[in-house]
């Protein structure tokens, strides 16, 4: 046998071995498509080789170049989300749109991560944080079944999914006054009773804190949406204006999996310029490589911007709570 027929055969046994997996990820897939257009929604399709693949600070991306008929180049990348260019397509009609797009984070590899993903993101005008939370409720309830089950956990998604500040959380599971301590790396130590590793910073400790004390035990019983995240995380969100120490954001989470990550908009352009140049400063500070200009098209959008919420959801890890997959190779077609 040839090595190119032992691959296809092996192709061939991998696919029939996961085929009910995959026949349901199909499957979902019209569901999603069902879900937004009942409500309105225009699918859109937006471009893989950008320009400017996002400001995320700590995402690494893939790198290629354009070239031109007269023979220049040009660097692109392949975006880590396609949120700055639905933003503008939000911008420019005023409608609600939705996209399953194929997304790329370059050195991510575990039983949860890709390099090479599927993202499903929407963007709502008129919505705030509260109904979208409301929707992707019902959202969830569309997809998966009435309960699902993920290592050990059974969760119930009859029940009311749990919404619980950031703020809350550290108060409950880590004994912190997270915003009262908001750039104080030491007195967050001591109130959560950790000593400060060598070079930590309260961003570094927030998210260690995070990582290992909140995030194993929410999500476990039934979905938790943990929201109102410290201004210093608000990325794309609008500051909460009851308390400017939080930003209007969540991240949800079912069975021990981050599943969606969201925004009540920030469409102030200055704000949202001055956020950028910092995160770039930083980025570049820890990876030079990742280096590129800021996105004068999505800036050149934002006061057209009308108020809205938005939200990136996991739709390979969507599939894998709907099929008790434990590891997502085994819901990708060729892995």
């Amino acid at each position: 046998m040839t090595v190119l027929s032992a691959g296809l055969a092996a192709d061939s046994a991998r696919i029939a071995e996961r085929l009910p997996l995959l026949e349901r990820r199909s499957q979902m897939v019209r569901s999603v498509r069902t879900f937004f257009e009942e409500r309105g929604y225009l699918e859109v399709e937006t471009p893989c080789a950008v320009p400017v693949p996002g400001e995320e600070v700590h995402l690494r991306c893939f790198r290629t170049e354009l070239e031109r008929p007269d023979g220049s180049c040009e660097p692109r990348f392949l975006h880590t989300s396609p949120e700055f260019a639905m933003k503008r397509i939000v911008a420019a009609t005023g409608r609600a749109v939705f996209q399953l797009a194929r997304v790329w984070r370059n050195g991510e590899a575990s039983s949860t991560h890709a390099p090479e993903f599927t993202m499903l993101e929407w963007y709502r005008p008129g919505a705030d944080l509260s109904s979208l939370m409301d929707e992707t409720e019902d959202f969830l309830r569309a997809l998966l079944p009435p309960v699902v089950h993920r290592g050990m956990d059974v969760i119930d998604l009859s029940l009311p999914f749990e919404r619980l500040t950031m703020q809350g959380a550290f108060a409950r599971y880590v004994g912190a006054d997270l915003l009262g301590t908001a750039g104080n790396a030491e007195a967050l130590a001591e109130q959560a009773r950790v000593g400060l590793r060598n070079g930590e910073t309260w961003e570094d400790l927030f998210f260690r804190l995070l990582l290992e004390r909140v995030e194993p035990v929410i999500g476990r019983e039934r979905p938790t949406f943990l929201t109102h995240w410290p201004a210093e995380q608000a990325a794309l969100a609008r500051r909460d204006p009851a308390d400017g120490r939080a930003a209007l954001r969540f991240e949800l989470y079912v069975g021990g999996l981050e599943l969606a990550n969201a925004f009540e908009e920030l469409t102030d352009p200055v704000e949202q310029r001055e956020r950028f140049v910092t995160d770039r400063k930083r980025r570049i500070g820890l990876s030079p490589d990742q280096d590129w200009p800021v996105d004068e098209a999505f800036l050149a959008a934002l006061p057209d911007l009308p108020a809205c919420s938005g939200i990136a959801l996991g739709f390979d890890r969507l599939v894998m709570l709907a099929t008790g997959a434990p590891r997502i190779s085994d819901i990708l077609w060729l892995a």
